[in-house]
């Protein structure tokens, strides 16, 4: 069964013909002629997610493990507007997101008629592609060739792409066969990396004593662990990689706001890089920026294949290619020099992880505690998603078991679906997913529970402060009067929610409870399971922050 009208079949042929073979379907009838085709096509998994801010962020969370395209499809009006928290993500993270959204015909907009907007072009400003259509066979070859370049664009360049497709009524009419669609391959053109001077760039590096590389938000890459590698056994290079680097190494500093928080502007004046190299996404240490604008490097070499990112207002030289190819003909030119840099920063590295587990032996019971017992137990070769405000600054501060991947929504930080990326994350990876999050992320994101699609193995480790505990740690709400405003204080629970949509519930208070309570919460089970956490909301910051004081 498929459907009668034409650009639906278009459509949906398109999506076949560039391997769109995952669509995240919500409830309506504008676009009931695409759901109808979607899910009958014997090549095309469908998936039903009703709430389309979570199902955008649930597709998000499968391409970005695929790093295929994943397809999302809603109905016409405010449906299609819930998309866009995920696309702001797709499209700063380099996730492939295509967005499909029924639409009334021209003739209907702006006159009155029910559950309409102006929908072309709505994501202007973070789309890479705008694909509007029009229902009328005159227009057969224009839709094709529109629709397939979307596609295209969309994996080519890594990012969002919308289709929007004005159906008229009726909706419902159906044949037994598609048709057969012609679609163009457009051609992309492929990265000139002529331009970059190897040579030259290798001159300036080979002369410098003090050299930083600092990675971001990074898609696990064997290759690219081993290019990096030989920078690490260079005492002239210090590497400082944020948890979502997922790179690892011993020489290199995993945990940088435990190494650079205490620091003053001496220290500071000693770290300064001459060089600095970056590549990967968004950075979360504030410390780091503050630190590398403040004491700006004489070169800073930023390495992507889309777009420069100035993060440091230093930026030198934007190098538009990949960091593997980079690095592949940069280190046949370079050589390690003699420095003290490396080794005395390795050095004070030790010493304030020596100073971390200090402190955290006779640490009571708080979100820092909490912290290092629940990376203690996360079995090795899992996936671990992270959710934003301070639950990704607790993760910088522990270095994380080689054997795990981590993934973060830092392309635009929200907290908005964390848990629908988590998720969608799981449902299509085959090793286990564990999500650490706070409770305002939990519970702003809650209807991501509202989901079939959520594997056993799912687990979600929910710490809960009773509000935003990141207002108590960053400097000013708490010099107003209205920081109740900024926090958000709650005496809510996710044990109904957990009732709800069938999740195994458990919850923990203490040190001692909490031991036992991630005891066997790994293990296999029937259910997805919530472990919720409660700390003391008016210690945590104070923790933190002797943290701080005493690892100096």
């Amino acid at each position: 069964m498929y459907p009668k009208k034409e650009l639906a079949q278009i459509v949906i042929a398109a999506c076949y013909q560039f391997n769109v073979d995952t669509i995240v379907v919500s409830p309506g009838s504008r676009n009931a002629p695409l759901t109808i085709g979607f899910s009958n096509h014997p090549e095309i998994k469908t998936l039903s997610v009703v709430d389309e801010r979570c199902a955008a962020f649930f597709a998000l969370g499968i391409a970005q493990q695929t790093q295929k395209p994943v397809a999302v499809l809603c109905t016409s009006g405010s449906a299609l507007l819930n998309y866009y928290p995920a696309i702001a993500e797709a499209f700063y993270s380099n996730i492939p997101l295509v967005v499909i959204s029924a639409d009334r015909p021209k003739h209907l907009i702006d006159i009155g008629d029910g559950q309409t907007i102006r929908q072309e072009n709505v994501f202007t400003n973070h789309i890479l592609f705008s694909a509007n259509l029009i229902e009328n066979p005159k227009f057969k070859a224009r839709n094709a060739q529109l629709i397939g370049e979307a596609l295209q664009i969309s994996v080519a360049q890594l990012g969002p792409v919308h289709i929007n497709v004005p159906f008229d009524e009726p909706l419902y009419e159906t044949v037994a066969e598609l048709k057969k669609f012609h679609f163009p391959h457009i051609s992309m053109s492929s990265l000139d990396n002529s331009h970059i001077n190897y040579k030259e760039l290798a001159t300036i590096w080979n002369k410098a004593k003090r050299k930083m590389i600092v990675v971001g938000v990074n898609y696990p890459n064997k290759k690219l662990h081993q290019l990096i590698d030989l920078y690490a056994d260079d005492d002239s290079v210090l590497i400082f990689t944020e948890t979502t680097s997922n790179l690892h190494h011993d020489k290199a500093v995993n945990a940088i706001d435990q190494l650079i928080f205490s620091l003053d502007d001496a220290d500071f004046k000693e770290l300064q890089p001459d060089i600095l190299i970056t590549f990967g996404g968004m950075i979360v240490s504030k410390r780091i920026k503050r630190f590398l604008r403040d004491f700006a490097p004489k070169h800073h070499w930023n390495i992507d294949s889309k777009k420069a990112t100035n993060t440091f207002f230093c930026l030198s030289e934007f190098i538009q290619t990949t960091p593997v190819d980079f690095f592949k003909k940069f280190n046949t030119y370079i050589s390690p020099i003699q420095s003290d840099y490396q080794p005395k920063w390795l050095q004070i590295r030790d010493q304030r992880r020596a100073k971390h587990a200090l402190y955290l032996e006779t640490l009571e019971h708080s979100d820092f505690k909490v912290f290092e017992q629940v990376l203690a137990t996360i079995p090795d070769n899992t996936q671990l998603q992270i959710s934003n405000s301070a639950i990704i600054r607790y993760a910088q501060l522990f270095t994380i078991k080689n054997g795990i991947n981590v993934f973060c929504n830092r392309g635009t930080s929200g907290i908005d679906g964390s848990t629908s990326t988590a998720i969608g994350a799981a449902f299509t990876n085959k090793k286990q997913t564990v999500f650490i999050t706070g409770d305002l992320s939990f519970f702003y994101d809650s209807n991501a529970l509202w989901n079939k699609n959520i594997p056993a193995n799912f687990r979600i480790v929910l710490i809960n402060n009773s509000g935003g505990g990141i207002f108590k740690i960053i400097p000013g709400p708490g010099t107003t009067n209205a920081l109740n405003y900024f926090e958000t204080p709650h005496c809510l629970t996710a044990e109904h929610l957990a009732k709800t949509y069938e999740f195994e519930y458990k919850k923990a208070f203490s040190t001692k409870t909490v031991t036992k309570e991630l005891n066997g919460f790994f293990e296999v089970s029937e259910k997805p399971k919530i472990l919720e956490i409660f700390t003391p909301s008016a210690k945590n910051d104070i923790v933190l922050k002797e943290y701080f004081k005493y690892i100096k």
